[in-house]
């Protein structure tokens, strides 16, 4: 199984705490690294201040990212990410309270790789975790750098 640092890009500080857990309780030995809005996420990927110091913030080879966020949404990001021909490799997972069929759409429309309702049981969270650790990690052959 391959280590890919993933990057979780979630206003929702319980989110994130979940997450963190459920990474942990799935066994994933990925670096789990967190932003809260999109502005930040942007900030991360493009290595802007603070996040220069590739120890302390990994590039991720995976983004999990919420759709609702403050001051750039995950459509804005996604779309940016696209955009750019040094992110656009980048597989980006769609992780969201919102199961709306015009959601899945248009994140798929915008380049989503995946999409995945996040579920409110943390088992199921635990379950979504290494399904997802599993597909990315072990299965998937993913783009270097």
């Amino acid at each position: 199984m391959k280590i890919v640092p993933v990057l979780m890009a979630d206003d929702d500080p319980v989110d994130q705490v979940l997450t963190k857990e459920a990474f942990e309780e799935a066994k994933a030995l990925n670096p789990l690294s967190f932003v809260d809005d999109g502005v930040e996420l942007m900030k991360y990927l493009r290595r802007e201040p603070p996040y220069t110091d590739e120890s302390r913030y990994p590039f991720p080879g995976l983004i999990l990212l919420d759709l609702n966020m403050p001051k750039k949404d995950g459509r804005e990001c996604l779309a940016e990410i696209r955009s750019d021909p040094g992110l656009r490799h980048l597989p980006v997972i769609v992780m969201t309270t919102s199961s709306r069929e015009e959601e899945v759409f248009s994140s798929y429309d915008l380049g989503a790789n995946s999409y995945i309702t996040k579920p409110v049981d943390f088992e199921k969270l635990v379950a979504q975790v290494k399904a997802l650790n599993a597909y990315w990690c072990s299965i998937v052959e993913l783009p270097s750098g």
